[in-house]
């Protein structure tokens, strides 16, 4: 299987989230561990440029807000 690649760019009024089918799947697997009942609200994960984004990326943070 291929290793999981994530690029994120944007500007100030939309966001582009690229991945190959590896990084899809790690980011829908990130996602559904979120929506884990055990779980508290505000429980978050820090995606960064060159340790789990590719290099150029800007950061991502995955939360869970239980009041929207």
């Amino acid at each position: 299987m291929d290793e999981p690649r994530i690029k994120v760019y944007g500007s100030a009024t939309e966001i582009t989230v690229a991945a190959n089918a590896a990084g899809l799947r790690d980011l829908a697997e990130r996602l559904v561990d979120l929506a884990a009942p055990e779980l508290r609200d505000g429980y978050h994960e820090h995606l960064e440029s060159g340790i789990n984004l590719e290099d150029g990326s800007i950061s991502l943070i995955l939360e869970r807000d239980d009041k929207l």
